[in-house]
C-alpha cells in the first residue's frame, strides 16, 4: 500500500494574503510541496521564473492546454493561469502534499476531476483591510484596484463551496488554522496505516510467536 499525498486547493481574493499563508505553511510542515503555476501575465519586480510562476507565452499556453496538459486554466484580468498535471500527479504519488494557490474557477475544475482534494477558502477580516493591502502593493493603479475589489467581491461569495474557511485578521492564528487542516488530514487511519505499517505489524503480531 502506497503512502498517497493529499491534494490542497488555497483560494482567497487578491490581497487576503493567501500567498504569504502558503509560503509559511510549507515552512512550518514538511512533505507540502506549493504547484507553480504557468501564467502569461508579465513578471513582476522579484519575481523569478520557476520559482513565482512559469512565465510562458499566450501560444505556448494554448498549445498546453490542446495537450490536455493542465489540471485546471483559467483567464483573470487578461492573463491565463494554468496548473501542471503531470507534475501534480506525479508528486502525490511519491507521498508529498501538493498545494495548489487557485482562483474559485480553478478549484471547481480541479474538484470535478479529483473530487477527494481538500479545499480551503482564505478571508481578509474587511473590505477596508483588503482595500489597504492592495494599495499597499504601490503596484497598481486605482483603475486596476477597483477591478480587483470588485473581483474579490465576486470570488468571495464562492466561499461555501470550500471545505474549511478561514480568516485572515491574524496571520499567526491563520497560519495554525492551516497548519491544523493538513495535520488532520495526515493522521487518517488510511494514511497512518501506510506509515505506522511496522508498529501495527508489531501491536498486532501474536505475543506468544516472539
Amino acid at each position: 500500500m502506497a503512502d498517497i499525498g493529499t491534494l490542497y486547493i488555497v483560494s482567497a481574493p487578491s490581497g487576503a494574503g493567501k500567498t504569504s499563508l502558503v509560503a509559511a505553511l510549507v515552512e512550518k510542515l514538511p512533505r507540502l510541496r506549493i504547484s507553480i503555476s504557468h501564467t502569461t501575465r508579465d513578471r513582476r519586480d522579484g519575481e523569478t521564473d520557476g520559482v513565482n510562476y512559469h512565465f510562458i507565452k499566450r501560444e505556448s499556453f494554448v498549445r498546453l492546454v490542446e495537450q490536455g496538459r493542465f489540471l485546471e486554466h483559467a483567464e483573470v484580468f487578461g492573463n491565463l493561469y494554468g496548473t501542471s498535471a503531470d507534475w501534480v500527479s506525479g508528486t502525490l504519488r511519491n507521498g508529498e502534499d501538493v498545494i495548489l494557490e487557485i482562483d474559485w474557477q480553478g478549484a471547481a475544475q480541479v474538484r470535478r476531476q479529483m473530487p477527494e482534494a481538500i479545499s480551503i477558502f482564505i478571508l481578509p477580516p474587511c473590505l477596508k483591510t483588503l482595500e489597504q493591502r492592495l494599495r499597499s502593493r504601490a503596484s497598481d493603479d486605482d483603475e486596476v484596484i477597483r477591478k480587483r475589489l470588485a473581483g474579490a467581491r465576486e470570488e468571495m461569495s464562492h466561499y461555501g463551496e470550500f471545505d474549511y474557511l478561514v480568516v485572515n485578521d491574524n496571520f499567526e492564528r491563520a497560519l495554525h488554522e492551516l497548519a491544523a487542516i493538513v495535520e488532520a488530514r495526515r493522521l487518517t487511519t488510511h494514511r497512518q496505516a501506510v506509515r505506522q505499517a511496522a508498529v501495527l505489524a508489531d501491536l498486532l503480531s501474536d505475543s506468544e510467536t516472539r
